[in-house]
């Protein structure tokens, strides 16, 4: 497969992305112009408060209109690590830090219109810290089963396509991950 990208134009510079214009040749041959946002990529992270217990956020989304169920998540910043955006963005929207962490996976959210990666990963062994929201973030940490945040994805609750999927990845290497010599999980 070799698309070829005839002209690039940028066509609106927001805070966080950039939507471009790019005219291409498909490898059938087709010439199109198609747009998308350029997404500097982002980490979301189910923090394991306790065996068994996970933090949520419930958080003001304003494309939505409304509060929404999610993992602690945010964007990298230019020249960010993965990993340092993942434990700044735990400690900033949580209040805590985590000592231990395991990357779920990776997923591209919307890739029909976006570049973005969303990070997952798991967080262990949490120590209390400093909540440091943005001025921007209006959101409340909630304690609660695992099982509880997976049951209230099929009754509609938690929509959101990061926090789905993390939660049953979280949920599916809690299932399988390995025991350490204390009988804990070793992340």
């Amino acid at each position: 497969m070799a698309v070829k990208v005839n002209r690039r134009t940028p066509l609106y510079q927001g805070r966080v992305f950039l939507m471009v214009r790019e005219n291409v040749t498909l490898d059938n041959g087709v010439n199109t112009d198609l747009d998308y946002i350029e997404h500097p990529g982002a980490a979301a992270i189910v923090p394991l408060i306790a065996p068994g217990e996970v933090l949520l956020i419930k958080q003001y989304r304003h494309a939505l209109k409304q509060y929404i169920w999610e993992v602690p998540a945010g964007t990298l910043d230019p020249g960010e690590p993965v990993m340092g955006c993942a434990r700044r963005e735990l400690i900033e929207e949580t209040g805590y830090a985590a000592e231990v962490w395991r990357k779920l996976g990776e997923i591209t959210p919307v890739p029909g219109y976006s570049d973005e990666r969303v990070h997952l990963f798991l967080a262990a062994e949490l120590t209390a810290a400093r909540q440091e929201l943005d001025a921007d973030e209006v959101l409340a940490v909630h304690r609660m089963p695992l099982a509880q945040a997976l049951g209230m994805i099929p009754r509609g609750q938690i929509q959101d396509a990061k926090s789905i999927c993390a939660l049953f990845l979280a949920q599916q290497w809690l299932s399988h991950g390995e025991a350490d010599a204390s009988g804990g999980l070793t992340l």
